[in-house]
C-alpha cells in the first residue's frame, strides 16, 4: 500500500471514530424502544417496564415497551436485529435465547453476528414444588418414590422446550429419575394439575409460584440457587436437600443490534446499572422475586454462552429433535 493510500485509509478510520463519538454524544435523539418477546402482564414484561420507566428519566427520552411474543422469542429478536444500530432499539433477553439455537433447526437471527450484549439486569431462581396434600415432605422422599413406583409419578412443566422443561430433564438425569414429564400451556393449568394430583412434582420459576407457596397452596421442596432465599427462608437449596449438582438461575439482560457504536453500548450499560440500583426498580424487582444484576457486556455474553452450552448438552442427551 503506497503512502497516499495509507493516509487515505487512516483518515477514513479516524472519520469513522469521530462519527461514532458524535453519534454517542447525540444519543438519545428520539424515544428509545425496548422490545420484549413476551406478552403483557408476564414476569419479563413487568420487570422490563419497571426498568424502562426508570430509564426514561435517566436518558431524558421516553423508553417505550413493545411486546412481541411468539416463536420462542425469535420474532422479537429478529426485529431487534434488523433495527438501526444506533442505540434506539433495545431487546430484553433471557435464558430462553440460549435455548433457542438448540431447539430450532434455524433461527431468523444469530446472537453472535446480529446482536451486541449490553448488560445483565436481573436473575431469578427455579423451585421444585408439590401440592399441599402431597405425601412428600422432602425432595429425597419424592425422588425415592419416583424410583420405587415410576408408573405413578409424573413431573409437570410448562411448554416443551421451555427452561422449566429443560430444568426438569436435567434434574431427572442428575438423579436417575426415570419418569415422564407432562407439559401444560400455562402455569395456572400446571398448578391446577398438581393440586388435583395429576402430576406429582413441578418445576417452575420462583416468581411463577411463590405466591402459592407463601399462601400454603403448594409446598416447596427445594430452590435451585446456591443459598436460601429471603422470600422463602425455610425452603432448602437443592444441595441441602441432597442434590448438590442441581444449581441453576435464570436471567434477563439487554442487547442491541450488532454494529451499535461501542460508546453507545457503554452509555446504555452505565444507565442500566444506575437504573437497576434505584430504589424504585429494586422494590419492583423484589415484588417480582427478581434479584437485580449488573455487569459488563462481556459478563452478559459469558452468561449466555454458559447457558447455551449447558442446554445444548441437556437437549442432546434427551434426544430432543430440533424443530
Amino acid at each position: 500500500m503506497n503512502s497516499i493510500a495509507s493516509r487515505l485509509l487512516a483518515a477514513f478510520i479516524i472519520s469513522l471514530g469521530l462519527f461514532a463519538s458524535a453519534a454517542a454524544q447525540d444519543f438519545p435523539s428520539r424515544p428509545v424502544r425496548l422490545i420484549i418477546g413476551f406478552g403483557a402482564g408476564g414476569l419479563g414484561d413487568m420487570a422490563g417496564r419497571a426498568l424502562a420507566q426508570q430509564l426514561s428519566t435517566t436518558l431524558g427520552k421516553p423508553v417505550i415497551v413493545e411486546n412481541m411474543p411468539g416463536a420462542g422469542g425469535s420474532t422479537a429478536a429478529s426485529t431487534a436485529a434488523r433495527a438501526a444500530p444506533d442505540g434506539h432499539t433495545m431487546l430484553w433477553v433471557s435464558g430462553q435465547n440460549a435455548i433457542a439455537p438448540s431447539m430450532f433447526k434455524s433461527l431468523p437471527y444469530n446472537w453472535a453476528t446480529d446482536l451486541a450484549p449490553v448488560a445483565p439486569v436481573g436473575k431469578f431462581d427455579y423451585i421444585i414444588v408439590v401440592g399441599k396434600d402431597s405425601p412428600f415432605k422432602t425432595l429425597r422422599e419424592a425422588i425415592d418414590a419416583s424410583k420405587k413406583d415410576p408408573a405413578k409419578f409424573n413431573i409437570g412443566v410448562i411448554s416443551a422446550g421451555s427452561a422449566q422443561h429443560l430444568n426438569a430433564l436435567w434434574f431427572r438425569s442428575i438423579t436417575g429419575m426415570d419418569v415422564p414429564t407432562v407439559h401444560f400451556r400455562t402455569t395456572g393449568e400446571l398448578v391446577g394439575a398438581l393440586i388435583a394430583g395429576n402430576v406429582q412434582m413441578v418445576f417452575e420459576t420462583l416468581p411463577g409460584v411463590v405466591a402459592q407457596v407463601q399462601a400454603g397452596t403448594l409446598r416447596a421442596l427445594a430452590v435451585s440457587s446456591d443459598k436460601r432465599l429471603a422470600s422463602l427462608p425455610n425452603v432448602p437449596t437443592a444441595a441441602e436437600a441432597g442434590v448438590p449438582e442441581y444449581k441453576m438461575t435464570s436471567w434477563n439482560g439487554i442487547v442491541v443490534p450488532a454494529k451499535t457504536p461501542r460508546d453507545i453500548v457503554m452509555r446504555l450499560n452505565k444507565e442500566l446499572a444506575l437504573a437497576v440500583a434505584t430504589d424504585a426498580v429494586k422494590k419492583r424487582f423484589a415484588e417480582l422475586n427478581v434479584d437485580p444484576l449488573t455487569g459488563s457486556p462481556e459478563d452478559l455474553q459469558n452468561i449466555f454462552q454458559s447457558d447455551l452450552e449447558r442446554w445444548r448438552q441437556v437437549i442432546t442427551d434427551a434426544k430432543i429433535q430440533p424443530q
